[in-house]
């Protein structure tokens, strides 16, 4: 494929920013010709451009998070947190890509005495090209235009294509724009960031030649399409889809002797935080049967109002989950009503045995997206076990047990189906940090990297190993002076310099 340079483009182009939104030919080869650039950025570089745009959007705060609650209906309160977390995440991006271990700089030095010889090698990660991001609707910030897929993206040296999500248009075009003023007015390449829009542009961005890899938040009927578009290209490409996931809770009789009213509260107030709009919404719970947990939990949601959804369609989808869900024999309503107010979601608990799940997980294990959560009542752990099984893969699991009880079994069986297993607390909130994992098996991701923390850039970094290379034609983080002075594993010794 030949390479694409800025002379190449249009003269507007080539001289300024591209129009938000933009046509998605157009941005695709931007985003090549900005590659030429930004593959051969230097850390500095990078980390001064997340910096800048983290600084940009704390300035237009004011703008901002208005618009994105007129938009999504979110509130102010929640929409300035998220705003900060995500500022706050770019600063992270920027500081870790200074520290330098995310690469993976591995150095053997030859080695004749070896069976076979080893020649001398060096090896690190470098970015694969142009990425592909889609906004996600539940979170107007941290998982659209400015989230994790686009920070780390461009963290690891990889201009990022957004295509916006119909659910905030305005919000996302504004975003782009103090991005890309902030970007390029830090150094950045013209076309290190651009948004496109429409149904048809993000069909096309999958497919694009240009595009390298793709981050997705959404629907699992949306992302699977997506998903096999990606795969079913002359030259595939990686898709990280975050999709579905019910992040199964076992509660056992210990916990329920011991906080019964506690544990009710909390996962009251989580099932129900954002209208239940979040991808590690608890939904289902699985706990003794006779426990009356579901009526105690019930009674904490108490007489709440019903809260605006993110949009319409999302409410329409909600509603007829409940409806699929009661329609089941052995579903009952414990608290509150399956009938629903337009583009509203009230607070559901229902109610099943453990039995009827483990006969008919496709019915009653489906993702219900809204605030709802699905209480299984079990008779002994074995039973628990084979519904967390039944469930599959999950973002997030979590036990709530007492300290004097051993959990091993449990904790086995969680492991197995999520990304992230909690041992207290509820699942909701995600902190951003090197150790997180915010990914699990299909159907909740459909790859074992993270969407969320530092090794989020992974996703967007291939390795590629030098065999017995000069050292001018090395990259810097693979001389053998270390100049970066960053953590590198020579001769299979960790060597973290000192200071670093």
């Amino acid at each position: 494929m030949t390479a694409l340079h800025p002379t190449d483009l249009d003269t507007d182009v080539a001289s300024a920013a591209l129009p938000v939104p933009a046509d998605l030919d157009t941005a695709a080869r931007a985003a090549r010709a900005a590659f030429e650039v930004t593959v051969r950025s230097s850390a500095a570089e990078r980390a001064r451009w997340l910096r800048a745009a983290a600084d940009a959007l704390d300035a237009h705060r004011d703008e901002l998070v208005p618009l994105a609650d007129a938009e999504s209906h979110l509130g102010e309160a929640r929409l300035t947190g998220e705003l900060a977390r995500t500022t706050a995440q770019l600063r992270l991006f920027a500081d870790a890509v200074l520290e330098g271990s995310y690469l993976e700089a591995t150095v053997d030095h030859r080695d004749p005495t070896t069976t076979p010889p080893r020649p001398d090698l060096r090896r690190l990660l470098r970015p694969l090209g142009p990425v592909g991001v889609f906004g996600a609707s539940n979170f107007p910030f941290a998982f659209s235009v400015a989230g994790g897929d686009t920070a780390s993206a461009l963290a690891s040296g990889c201009p990022v294509v957004v295509k916006n999500h119909s659910a905030h248009l305005r919000l996302g075009r504004r975003t782009a724009e103090v991005l890309v003023e902030a970007l390029t007015s830090a150094g950045a390449p013209v076309g290190v960031l651009s948004l496109v829009e429409g149904r048809e542009a993000g069909v096309a961005l999958v497919q694009h030649p240009e595009i390298r890899a793709v981050g997705f938040t959404g629907s699992l009927h949306g992302g699977r399409a997506l998903f096999d578009l990606a795969a079913g290209r002359p030259d595939p490409i990686p898709f990280y889809g975050e999709l579905s996931a019910v992040n199964p809770v076992i509660v056992t009789d210990a916990a329920i002797a011991a906080r019964a009213d506690e544990l009710a509260a909390g996962l009251a107030a989580s099932f129900t935080l954002g209208a239940g709009q979040f991808c590690t919404n608890p939904g289902v719970v699985i706990v003794p049967a006779g426990s009356g947990f579901a009526d105690l939990v019930g009674a904490a949601v108490g007489q709440a109002e019903p809260a605006r959804m993110l949009t319409d369609g999302i409410a329409e989808a909600f509603a007829r989950g409940l409806d699929g869900l009661v329609a089941h024999a052995d579903v009952e309503v414990a608290a509150g009503s399956v009938a629903q107010q337009p583009g509203s979601g009230a607070a559901v608990v229902l109610r099943t045995t453990a039995a009827a799940v483990i006969a008919d997980p496709s019915a009653l294990l489906a993702e219900c997206f809204g605030p709802a959560t699905l209480v299984v009542e079990y008779g002994d752990l074995d039973e628990a076990l084979d519904v967390v099984r039944a469930v599959g893969g999950s973002l997030t699991a979590t036990v709530h047990a007492e300290p004097s009880e051993d959990v091993t079994d449990i904790v086995a069986v969680l492991a197995e189906v999520a990304g992230r297993v909690l041992f207290a607390g509820w699942p909701t909130g995600v902190a951003v940090s090197w150790a997180q994992q915010h990914g699990g098996p299909w159907p909740s991701t459909t790859s074992i990297h993270t969407s969320v923390g530092m090794t989020a850039m992974r996703r967007f970094l291939r390795p590629v190993a030098f065999q017995d290379a000069p050292e001018h034609a090395l990259p810097d983080e693979l001389k053998e002076s270390n100049p970066l002075g960053i953590p590198r594993r020579v001769d299979g010794v960790l060597v973290v310099p000192a200071g670093s």
